[in-house]
């Protein structure tokens, strides 16, 4: 029957969802969080959550009267590592196709943030991952999912519904967030295999990931940086909708760099061209690395910029040196490191990534001793347009915050997160809030557009989107 979809629907859930509602799971749970700020839970938070029948009529070799099931089973695992990572990549793969593919999502990179000691239980992330699988233990869908003492690393604040939960004589800690840990990447969180009952299992995940916020007795889930058409049907089943604000490249199929500047404004073409200019007289060199080009000394270095960045303006350094070392062996060629050097002296750096359209810019770091100007600029804008322009990919996604990328041809896009809310009471406040907050995003979006550094006549889609 492979390619006849069958027309599935969901007809029920078993009993053994309720197994883990014990007193005993329920207070692991509570215990993570009602004392210090680190966990002190020390078992395994692995149990099965929820078991669906999806079923529906076949279409090829079968009668049209015969009813065909299929028995899914959704786990809750403590670590990414207890799936196999071909099976994890196999659903980012088959979520997003060749195009879209997104490295932040594969098992490489989760699985460093685990290894590493950056997402677990001793700095607030207890993995959660949910799990779907058939009834001959095939993995057909997962979420990275985790459990949460604090609100850090997210970047999508929600620290002032903390407070008013506070205020009102109830916790707001622990929650469930669904994401990846410290990056503000859009992506889809529920990855699922092409099968053709896609939709119901999507359905069926859904449910159980809301039972299991229910169940668990904690405030909220909340799934950040989703896709836009994850956002626009997780709305349907009782998610708040929130949208933010990223700063991304588009690349016009430029032939090189002079030709995206060509585009811009005679006054924005000029700053650029003069900042570009001052590197080569600070005796710098840009070199771009891959894969086997970025040896364990350049992560030694890097991590010793990263740090200098997150100390010097009083951010938190949650990243580890072997998440680097862990992270680089197991992406190759993945992976990107702009490296500025002076003489032969690696002096500061700009991590990437590159997925299947995009080039993913994430974090940047100066050697402690000294200060080169206009260095921020090339390491992170404009050394990745010329590698999109290189490796002929549409995006730069250059992360969250920035006014000053837009002088540099990146351009607000709408970014997307949903957010479930147990209490209903504080749903409803939380909604009107969003309302608010959506219209005055998207007012900023359209005046930024409007004032752009970009000639009259160029167009760029800025992501706005109709709540």
């Amino acid at each position: 029957m492979a390619g006849h979809p069958l027309s599935f629907c969901l007809i029920g859930k078993s009993q053994s969802r309720h197994d883990f509602q014990s007193a005993a799971q329920e207070s692991k749970i509570s215990a993570l969080f009602w004392g210090s700020k680190k966990s002190v839970y020390s078992g395994k938070f692995d149990f099965q959550l929820e078991d669906f029948t999806l079923t529906g009529l076949g279409s090829e070799g079968t009668s049209t009267n015969q009813t065909i099931e299929r028995k899914i089973s959704v786990s809750v695992i403590s670590s990414i590592s207890d799936v196999p990572s071909d099976e994890w990549d196999a659903c980012n793969w088959d979520s997003t196709g060749p195009e879209e593919y997104n490295p932040f999502l594969s098992h490489g990179f989760l699985s460093s943030l685990e290894e590493s000691g950056c997402a677990v239980k001793e700095t607030g992330w207890v993995p959660s991952h949910i799990v779907a699988k058939d009834e001959s233990e095939n993995v057909l869908g997962v979420v990275p999912l985790y459990l949460k003492s604090h609100s850090y690393g997210e970047f999508v604040f929600d620290h002032s519904w903390a407070d008013a939960y506070y205020g009102f004589g109830s916790r707001y800690y622990p929650k469930f967030q669904c994401c990846v840990p410290f990056t503000p990447v859009t992506g889809p969180r529920i990855l699922i295999r092409k099968v053709s009952f896609k939709d119901q299992l999507f359905d069926a995940m859904v449910s159980a990931l809301k039972n299991l916020a229910v169940q668990s007795r904690v405030s909220s889930l909340h799934i950040t940086f989703p896709s836009e058409k994850e956002w626009n049907k997780l709305k349907g089943k009782g998610f708040l909708q929130r949208i933010g604000m990223q700063y991304h490249w588009k690349n016009r199929n430029y032939k090189n760099f002079d030709e995206f500047l060509m585009d811009m404004k005679q006054n924005k073409r000029k700053t650029i061209r003069q900042e570009r200019k001052k590197i080569s007289t600070q005796n710098l060199t840009m070199k771009r690395l891959r894969g086997h080009e970025i040896k364990a000394k350049h992560w030694d270095s890097f991590y010793t910029f990263y740090r200098n960045t997150t100390d010097n303006k009083w951010g938190t350094p949650y990243l580890t040196r072997d998440f680097f070392h862990n992270m680089s062996s197991k992406m190759g060629d993945q992976v990107l490191l702009v490296a500025a050097e002076e003489g032969d002296e690696f002096v500061a750096g700009a991590l990437n990534l590159i997925g299947g359209d995009t080039l993913f810019g994430r974090l940047w770091g100066c050697h402690p001793r000294a200060y080169y100007p206009s260095l921020h600029f090339e390491a992170c804008y404009y050394q990745a347009i010329e590698a999109a322009i290189e490796l002929n990919l549409k995006t730069v996604e250059a992360g969250a915050q920035g006014e000053h990328k837009i002088q540099r041809g990146y351009l607000p896009v709408t970014t997307y997160s949903c957010h479930y809310l147990v209490d209903e009471g504080f749903r409803k406040a939380i909604e009107e809030f969003l309302l608010r907050e959506s219209a005055q995003v998207k007012l900023v979006m359209e005046l930024i557009s409007d004032s752009g550094p970009f000639k009259q006549g160029y167009t760029q889609s800025n992501g706005s989107v109709n709540i």
